[in-house]
């Protein structure tokens, strides 16, 4: 078949606007995707940064606290990251160790010996009592705030606990190392 000599192969008008909206519905997928992506190594980046500053600091206050009076642990305190940090900043609080009633697992044991649940209570009650005394829960928090869209900030908390091992035990009122 021959072609008239006046025609010009090429693509006709409706296949262009065709070819151009899958070109565009394409490029609007990958930008989608890519925006997604850099949102989420920005999340990953985030949570990195937040456990490394935690790490950090719980490790400064241990060494500024270890083998000191639990008396000394301040009850607050927060301050500022710098440098590539500073959209950070840490919060620190401490409070007595409760430490969980025990009572009710001991008193439920029903095997008839009334003397042996009698002196378990008691050394629960003693240990916890103890525990109270001798051990000092403190708990860092790193706070995230974004400066971009909606100002919400991010939180991540770690705790770790201080013991007083020069806190004298005593046993049902007794002076410790009486406790037969």
């Amino acid at each position: 078949m021959t072609r008239p000599k006046n025609s010009q192969a090429g693509f006709t008008l409706m296949e262009t606007v065709i070819a151009m909206m899958i070109m565009v519905g394409a490029l609007i997928v990958i930008g989608n995707s890519w925006s997604g992506n850099l949102m989420r190594i920005e999340k990953a980046r985030m949570n990195s940064n937040m456990a490394l500053l935690l790490e950090r600091k719980i490790t400064e206050i241990d060494l500024e606290y270890r083998g000191k009076p639990l008396t000394e642990i301040k009850e607050d305190d927060s301050g500022e990251f710098e440098g590539p940090y500073a959209g950070y900043r840490w919060e620190m609080r401490s409070r007595e160790f409760e430490m969980p009633d025990l009572s009710g697992l001991i008193g439920g044991r029903s095997d008839g010996n009334t003397k042996n649940n009698e002196i378990a209570a008691l050394i629960a009650k003693t240990v916890s009592e103890y525990m109270k005394t001798a051990v000092k829960e403190v708990t860092v928090t790193v706070i995230y705030q974004s400066q971009k869209g909606k100002k919400k900030e991010i939180r991540q908390s770690i705790s770790t606990y201080f013991m007083d091992y020069t806190k004298p035990l005593s046993i049902g009122g007794l002076p410790s190392g009486m406790g037969g």
